[in-house]
């Protein structure tokens, strides 16, 4: 059994201030070492917890962050992508314009050959106007995005995409009839034996008809000319067979002459174009303008969108700094602070090794009465 060791009061006192400063010492290196002054549950309940939950949120809502980012890239792939379909619609506009002021068939369905080529990119461009997976001009509920701004879930926004992959859809621009020629033949025997002095040869073009001088003599090559005159219809012959094409209705071609030698001559295949008729072009005026209007709502519901994910997305930032300030405000350490104290704690420990020394040194003297 050990024997236990008597210390005089004041050695005692000397040694349990050491032993105090040293845990004090301990704590202060460890405050400034971690950067906390709550490190555990241990050394403050309160301001432990509360810090944990408040960073925990924090870190919730940094989550959320990526998030609202992605949405805001998707959104503007679709204003994006509005942006350039409003460009080609105005095109799509420009020539309709075009196609009103000719005043020529053939020109006209080029035209508007032209603008259903325009409709093709459209529905193109909106295909390619998607961003990780989701396409807000694609339309269907899989492409509709929802953008949570808390770590509930209970505060989000929905955004519902518009399909503009098919024109005649949303827009309510339908292709146009490119139309198809009417085509007729005759044998150049069959129109030279039908000229007579003082005879007319009549060209019928759908509803319009025109002259053409058929009288004794009048060669094939003289007829092919004439016709190719006429808008919007041409001729030619390989020597044998005369073909004739129109854009401006079906052919009938015959003289005016009872009982002369030249068969009827009647085309077929005719079928008109959407552009044939100002009627139709200015149909279709109607639609661009419309279609125009539909695309500048939804650049602006989109653009709506993008400002309120923004400004959430700020906001979010903004509130994780102040989650995150009063979370350390609870548990950070004052560096400067701390090491005051440790300063402080280091001064102290030494005057106490000074004054147990001291305290020691009168308990010697008790052996100087033996020396």
């Amino acid at each position: 059994m050990s024997e236990m060791i008597h210390l005089s009061a004041a050695v005692r006192q000397n040694l349990l201030s050491l032993q105090s400063t040293a845990d004090l010492m301990s704590n202060t290196q460890n405050r400034l070492a971690t950067g906390l002054k709550v490190n555990s549950a241990l050394d403050n309940p309160n301001s432990f917890f509360t810090a944990s939950a408040l960073n925990n949120r924090a870190s919730d809502l940094s989550g959320l962050l990526d998030d609202m980012g992605q949405s805001i890239q998707t959104l503007k792939a679709a204003d994006e992508g509005i942006q350039s379909i409003t460009k080609l619609v105005e095109a799509a506009k420009g020539k309709a314009n075009q196609a009103l002021q000719s005043s020529s068939n053939t020109d006209r369905r080029r035209y508007a050959s032209e603008y259903n080529d325009l409709l093709g990119q459209i529905e193109a461009l909106a295909k390619d106007a998607g961003y990780s997976g989701k396409n807000l001009l694609g339309g269907g509920t899989a492409n509709d995005l929802s953008v949570v701004f808390n770590e509930t879930g209970t505060s989000k926004l929905g955004v519902t995409a518009v399909d503009y992959t098919d024109t005649s859809g949303a827009l309510g621009l339908s292709d146009l009839t490119l139309g198809v020629v009417s085509t007729a033949t005759v044998t150049e025997a069959n129109l030279e034996a039908g000229d007579e002095a003082g005879d007319t040869l009549t060209l019928t073009l759908g509803s319009t008809t025109h002259s053409i001088d058929y009288s004794a003599g009048t060669t094939t090559e003289e007829v092919v000319a004439a016709i190719n005159a006429i808008q919007d219809v041409t001729a030619s012959t390989d020597g044998t067979t005369v073909t004739i094409t129109s854009t401006a209705g079906e052919i009938t071609l015959d003289d005016n002459v009872t009982g002369s030698n030249l068969s009827t001559v009647s085309g077929s295949g005719f079928v008109a174009s959407s552009f044939d008729t100002d009627t139709g072009i200015d149909n279709t005026l109607k639609s661009l303008t419309s279609a125009l209007g539909t695309l500048r709502s939804q650049a602006s519901t989109f653009g709506t969108n993008l400002t309120v994910v923004e400004n959430r997305q700020d906001f979010t930032k903004r509130l994780i700094n102040t989650l995150e300030e009063g979370a350390g405000k609870l548990i950070l350490a004052d560096s400067n602070e701390e090491g005051a104290n440790l300063l402080a704690l280091q001064t102290r420990q030494q005057l106490s090794s000074t004054s147990l020394s001291f305290a020691s040194q009168a308990d010697q003297n008790v052996l100087r009465l033996f020396g």
